[in-house]
């Protein structure tokens, strides 16, 4: 009998965990963690798991921040970014009054900005007439079809020049992905003659950022499973040190889930584990309909845009071409009213950003198609994507090998009154280290985005840096988010 996948064991704790189920993956070799914060969004630390699951938690909705209400925006804007530079929160986002063919030019990429996170304003920038005034918060124009979907993104490479601090993509099919820079954010120019990416469909937010963790350029674009627009709307990855010569395009794999259409995937290093990517990108649902003619008559949204539904989901990459789809389920749910029920709305803005000392925001883009149309923020707890969570009866979480450096374990946790969570830290045995065992461990009990663990009062790890350990980790109705050793 072939004996069962790692997704076998995984989809068994998991999915049937309540039933008392454990599970366990092989060993591999220890895992080399240095002092990254790694976070519980997958089965990267876990070996095995005994009345503990990974467990998906979904952002809660603080309102709506920017309605597209100025004549050059309107019920088609879509494709937004939102980027922390500083203590400046930088949004860019499509501005279309009338739905078009992808590339026309009444496209523009439009910009607002905020202090911090939840109140923006749209400055008049006057770079650009349109309607006979500059007086607009336009940031490019007359640059179509780059402005169809024009995604920027900091550049965090230290070799970034000065006048390429901020870069960009955009682009279809016909023009393949033109590339941008720009010293402010504000001031944009194209790089070159030609597309920088050209084997690709690109009708969907294509994403560029510098990745630290792979010390290179990676490009996520959308492309179909089955070549040209058949099949599923999907992804593929490309990847480049110098931003001009790129690499032969992979398309993305999704491990041993079912193929759906992500209309985005809005991939990004999360800012504070960025050998992690997040993908908060939107689910299309085509032919899936829940507003009838009549109701979308009374919501006057669009004909053209109400026969399908779509939603937001999670996935996570730690490079190459592979995504982790632990969670099938939906990371964000269609709000309340039919409104948030038409054909692409519900659409990811591309970047998580801190908007206080303790909370992160996603913004997402609703009411599409429909005058009301509309960005709201999201807010979740700092490293809150998902967690290990255990119940009242309490479970165990044994790592896989690792080896840290550091000299302090930091975690970010909850529990309940009655729960707690306690670690020991075992040898290259799997034995407890002297000092370092569950019952050393001063019980960890409260909620804190950071809590450093001590055992007997010791919280100095670093005799046990370098070397090959695992974390036992018992929890009773509590959640962990993420760990660290400083």
């Amino acid at each position: 009998m072939k004996a069962p996948s790692r997704f076998t064991w995984f989809y068994l704790a998991v999915v049937l965990w309540p039933a008392g189920l454990s599970f366990s993956v092989a060993q591999n070799e220890p895992v080399r963690i240095g002092n990254q914060r790694e976070l519980f969004v997958d089965s990267y630390l876990i070996e095995k798991a005994d009345h503990v699951r990974l467990t998906l938690h979904h952002p809660r909705a603080e309102g709506e921040v920017l309605r597209f209400d100025s004549p050059w925006e309107g019920a088609f804007c879509g494709y937004g970014t939102v980027i922390k530079d500083g203590p400046l929160f930088r949004m860019y986002y499509r501005g279309v009054p009338v739905a078009g063919k992808d590339g026309n030019p009444n496209e523009v990429t439009c910009y607002a900005e905020s202090g911090d996170g939840k109140n923006w304003v749209k400055p008049n920038l006057g770079l650009y007439e349109l309607n006979g005034s500059k007086q607009n918060n336009v940031v490019l124009a007359a640059a179509a079809p780059a402005t169809h979907n024009f995604s920027p993104f900091l550049d965090t490479n230290p070799k970034a020049p000065a006048n390429a601090r901020y870069k960009a993509v955009g682009g279809t099919d016909a023009s393949g992905l033109l590339a941008y820079r720009s010293a402010d954010g504000i001031h944009w120019e194209k790089i070159g003659d030609g597309p920088v990416i050209r084997d690709g469909m690109f009708d969907s937010q294509n994403v560029v950022f510098w990745s630290e963790s792979e010390q290179q350029y990676v490009c996520y674009f959308r492309t179909w499973s089955d070549g040209g627009y058949k099949g599923f709307r999907s992804v593929s990855r490309a990847t480049s040190k110098d931003f001009v010569s790129w690499s032969t395009t992979a398309p993305m794999t999704f491990g041993n889930t079912p193929l759906e259409h992500l209309y985005t995937q809005q991939t990004s290093a999360y800012y504070r584990a960025p050998q992690i990517y997040v993908a908060i990108g939107a689910r299309f649902m085509p032919d899936r309909q829940v507003v009838s003619e009549s109701q979308a008559a009374a919501l006057n949204v669009n004909p053209k845009y109400y026969k399908d539904c779509s939603d937001a989901i999670f996935m996570t990459s730690r490079g190459s071409n592979v995504y982790d789809r632990t969670f099938m389920e939906s990371f964000i749910r269609p709000g309340v009213g039919l409104r948030n029920w038409v054909s692409r709305s519900n659409y990811p803005l591309l970047n998580v950003v801190e908007t206080g000392p303790e909370e992160m925001s996603v913004y997402v883009n609703e009411d599409y198609a429909q005058p009301t149309a509309h960005i709201k923020r999201y807010s979740m707890r700092i490293d809150g994507f998902a967690s290990l969570e255990a119940g009242y009866n309490g479970g165990t979480v044994l790592t896989k090998p690792f080896v840290f450096s550091g000299t302090e374990l930091e975690i970010n946790y909850s529990t309940s009154a009655a729960g707690a969570i306690r670690i020991a830290v075992l040898g290259a045995d799997g034995k407890p280290v002297s000092g370092f065992g569950l019952q050393d461990c001063q019980p960890v009990i409260g909620n804190e985005i950071r809590r450093i663990v001590n055992w007997g009062g010791k919280r100095d790890v670093s005799a046990l840096a370098g070397k090959t350990v695992r974390l036992k980790i018992e929890m009773k109705d509590a959640n962990l988010y993420s760990m660290k050793f400083n």
